[in-house]
């Protein structure tokens, strides 16, 4: 009598086989599946430690008064970039919130000094190879028809006013010095304190809101439009000298 034979399905086997052997691509794209949204929280958790500390960086003493210096300068551009260190210093600082004003005055005024003495180095003819056409000519028009006082008052007019150019030309055109930049330093301690006073009502507000999502989403933006327009600003500056260099030298 024949043994009865065993038989024994093996397709449960072969198919765990199958699918943990023979599907590697699978497998890789399921655990890669899985990491995705942690490499997207741990990249989000990066970028909003990286705006923190461009805020701890900025809204400090010693930040205030460097963004107040490059913000008054050809070579930098952010805007509301100084108002908004100058209302979150202010709201940290509080009890010693009238220091604010002052260091952003220091460093406005310093930035500004360096903008009107590339004004006078580079002359009235110059002024075509760094402010365009349209505007050079408002310049013109304002500084001969105003002065120096009406000329730094256009420093009360909100951001993104423009107001680095009419510098510029002030220095290019010859206005006095003294009025001006005395005309400027009262503007801007009155443009500051006003923005710290405003800190010191709503400044609770301000500090709870900066911890927000939407907070730093905007801070992380606006670092963005200042890495841009900055490397604009220093493009033209290096095409303005070329050009300047090269009238020199054909001449």
């Amino acid at each position: 009598m024949a043994p009865a034979r065993r038989t024994c399905s093996s397709a449960p086997l072969q198919h765990e086989i199958i699918t943990h052997c023979a599907s590697p691509a699978r497998q890789s794209s399921r655990s890669s599946s899985i990491k995705w949204p942690f490499h997207c929280f741990a990249s989000a958790q990066d970028m909003r430690a990286f705006s923190h500390w461009i805020l701890t960086l900025f809204a400090s003493p010693m930040g205030v008064v460097a963004l107040a210096a490059l913000d008054s300068t050809l070579f930098f551009s952010l805007p509301f970039g100084i108002d908004a260190a100058v209302i979150i210093l202010a709201a940290r600082l509080h009890d010693t919130w009238w220091i604010v004003p002052i260091l952003a005055t220091v460093g406005s005024v310093a930035g500004a000094a360096l903008t009107f003495w590339m004004g006078e180095k580079i002359g009235e003819k110059g002024l075509e190879h760094w402010v365009p056409h349209k505007r050079l000519e408002r310049i013109r028009d304002r500084i001969r028809n105003s002065g120096a006082i009406a000329l730094a008052v256009l420093d009360l007019i909100p951001p993104p006013f423009p107001f680095t150019p009419f510098v510029l030309g002030a220095g290019a055109l010859e206005v006095d010095r003294k009025m001006f930049f005395g005309t400027l330093t009262v503007c801007r301690l009155l443009r500051f304190g006003v923005e710290a006073g405003l800190a010191i009502l709503y400044g609770r507000r301000i500090l709870s809101w900066m911890e927000s999502d939407l907070f730093q989403n905007v801070v992380l933006f606006f670092i963005v439009v200042a890495i841009g327009l900055t490397a604009l600003s220093i493009v033209k500056v290096v095409k303005s000298t070329r050009s300047s260099r090269e009238r020199a030298a054909a001449a």
